[in-house]
Order: C-alpha cells, then sequence, then structure tokens
C-alpha cells in the first residue's frame, strides 16, 4: 500500500489529468483507469469520459502518446517511462522495472491499486466495512485478481483463455478495422472498445468487491454459529451462506451444514472431504438415497422429509427441526453402520 499521499487523494476536490497510452489496449491500463475513476471520481461518468460525451467531472481522463500531453498531466500510467509515484508516474516499461517484495514485476494496474485501490473500494462498497475489513477485501483483490494481471502483463505468466484479459482483449477492433473503414472510423472503434472494457471491468471489481465484503460477514457468522453447536459436527445456519471456505481454512470438524434454503424448506449438505471436492466426509444414509415426498418420510422417520439426493450428498425438510433431525439420523446411522460387526 502507499507510503505517501497519492496524488488527488490528499485534496478530495482539486481536478486531476489522468492519462494512459492511445492505441491497443491491455487489462492493465484499463483496470488501472477503473481504478482511478472510484478512488477519484466515482459518481461520474466511467463510459462517457471515455468517449467524450460526459459532462466534466474531477477526474480528466486522456488516452494518448504525445509528450506534451504525458507532461502536462498529473497521473500518468503505462506509458511515459518512470515510477515516481510521488509525482504521479506510474510506468513499468522501464529497464529497472518496479518489483513487488516478493521479486514479482508490477503493472500499471498493480501500481495504481497499490495507492488508490483502499480508496477504490472505500466508493465501490456499498455497505460500510471497518478498516481491518477494507484492508482484508484489497489484500484478497490484489492476490486474486491485481498480481495475475501484473504477470500476464509483464509476460511472466498468462491469465489464461476465457479470462478478463481476454474479454478485455476481444474490446479491440480486428487488426484490419483501419484498412477495411479508414483511420478515423478504427480510431472511434478503438476509444468505443475502451468504453466496453472499462464497463466489464469496472462491473466485475465491483461484483468481486461485493462478494469479499459478504464472505468476511459469512466467516463471522459461520464461526458464531459454531462456536454455538452442540454437536461441532452438525453446523446450524440460520441464513443461507457460503459455509465451506470456512470450515476448511479453520480446520472445523463440521460433517453436515443445515440451512434454509427456501421459504417452507431446510436443507442438509454433506460436507466434501477437501475443500471444492465432490464426495462428503459422511453420506447420508444409502436408505434414503433418491427418495422424496412419503417414501422417504416413512424410510428416515422424518414427517416433513422432503427429498434426499442420489449422490448422497444433500437432502431437505420442510422445516428447521425435521432438517436438524434428518442430519442427526444421518450421524446415528453412520455410526451404527461402522460399529457394526463385518460379515
Amino acid at each position: 500500500m502507499s507510503e505517501h499521499t497519492p496524488i488527488g487523494l490528499g485534496n478530495g476536490t482539486a481536478p486531476v489529468r489522468a492519462l494512459t497510452h492511445s492505441g491497443n489496449f491491455h487489462l492493465d491500463e484499463t483496470l488501472g483507469y477503473v481504478i482511478l475513476h472510484y478512488a477519484l471520481a466515482p459518481t461520474g461518468d466511467l463510459r462517457g469520459r471515455v468517449l467524450g460525451t460526459a459532462p466534466a467531472d474531477r477526474l480528466d481522463f486522456v488516452r494518448s502518446r504525445e509528450p506534451e500531453q504525458i507532461k502536462a498531466a498529473d497521473i500518468v500510467f503505462d506509458v511515459g517511462g518512470a515510477y515516481t509515484p510521488a509525482t504521479g508516474r506510474y510506468d513499468h516499461h522501464m529497464k529497472d522495472k518496479p518489483l513487488r517484495e516478493d521479486g514479482q514485476p508490477y503493472s500499471a494496474a498493480g501500481l495504481l491499486w497499490k495507492d488508490y485501490g483502499l480508496a477504490a473500494l472505500a466508493n465501490i462498497l456499498s455497505v460500510p466495512v471497518d478498516e481491518q475489513s477494507l484492508a482484508a477485501i484489497w489484500q484478497s483483490i490484489d492476490k486474486s485478481l491485481v498480481l495475475p494481471i501484473d504477470l500476464d502483463d509483464n509476460g511472466v505468466a498468462k491469465m489464461g483463455k476465457l479470462s478478463l484479459a481476454d474479454i478485455v482483449s476481444a474490446c479491440g477492433p480486428a487488426w484490419d478495422t483501419a484498412e477495411l473503414y479508414g483511420a478515423g472510423e478504427a480510431k472511434a472503434r478503438e476509444t468505443q472498445g475502451f468504453a466496453n472494457a472499462a464497463s466489464a471491468v469496472a462491473a466485475h471489481l465491483v461484483n468481486v468487491a461485493d462478494r469479499l465484503r459478504a464472505s468476511l460477514k459469512a466467516a463471522n457468522r459461520v464461526l458464531e454459529a459454531y462456536g454455538n453447536a452442540q454437536d461441532k459436527r452438525i453446523l446450524l445456519m440460520d441464513t443461507g451462506m457460503p459455509t465451506e471456505k470456512v470450515i476448511f481454512e479453520h480446520d472445523l470438524p463440521v460433517v453436515y451444514v443445515v440451512s434454509p434454503a427456501s421459504p417452507g424448506r431446510w436443507n442438509v449438505k454433506a460436507v466434501p472431504p477437501t475443500r471444492g471436492d465432490f464426495g462428503q466426509r459422511v453420506s447420508l444414509p444409502e436408505a434414503w438415497r433418491g427418495l422424496d415426498g412419503e417414501a422417504l418420510a416413512a424410510v428416515s422417520g422424518v414427517p416433513d422429509a422432503v427429498f434426499a439426493h442420489p449422490a448422497r450428498f444433500i437432502c431437505g425438510a420442510g422445516s428447521r427441526e425435521g432438517a436438524l433431525k434428518m442430519a442427526r439420523l444421518a450421524l446415528e446411522i453412520d455410526a451404527a453402520e461402522k460399529a457394526a460387526p463385518k460379515p
């Protein structure tokens, strides 16, 4: 994170001119623009600012390689040949390029995320979070999204097909656009493509940030529910939310998660042996496999039993009490089967 006050963050109203290069665009400078948008002028028109159709706001954004325009800009990223953040220069194409503490190279996106990411997140999140949570979200996005962009843009490791990098690249015009339609139309399509790419990247960043916020909230609730559980093998959640990540990160001995699925329906879901795997730590009873309604109620002894999946990883009942009973019965049946003498 930043060790100085980045340009534009010390004064929340002063106009800021930001510049990146024109021509072919990639994910790193597209995300760089999105970061500056949310950090400095989040109420502005992200697309319109690129297209020149938006009313003037605090952030003036330019795409150019003209030396005079580069010199005149307050913030220059992915072009300019200098990394001096105190003067707003964020290029990474030099021989002595800026590196992370572990020696991995930054892209322009990574450099801007380092200085402006926290401010951007504070404006992105519609639900306020404390400083510790904000820092945790920043760190998670840095590791899962920004670092792969840094490595891809520096030719260290490609993000792969159907990645965000591919989506941004697909927004650019085809190589022969100028040949077919002329230089003016090619330039217009390039600008339109950057605006489209910025919109896609912004939507992705907003969604990722909000899901991480919700994930932190879920973690607190899962740990609280686990602390209150009488039988630590059964995790009872009063609201449906992701639980598997917390279970494995904290090495909880949870076997079944009981939670509401819809009005009038509670599910029992078996925890897999390893995170994201198929299979179950303890499968639901064989006798329940694929049954539903009255047939399942008769076999299980739970009057409001609704269904049991043929793969034995999930079942459900019409009430919280019914689902809890199914979870307890499944554990009892498993223990009895394991204790029974082998034929």
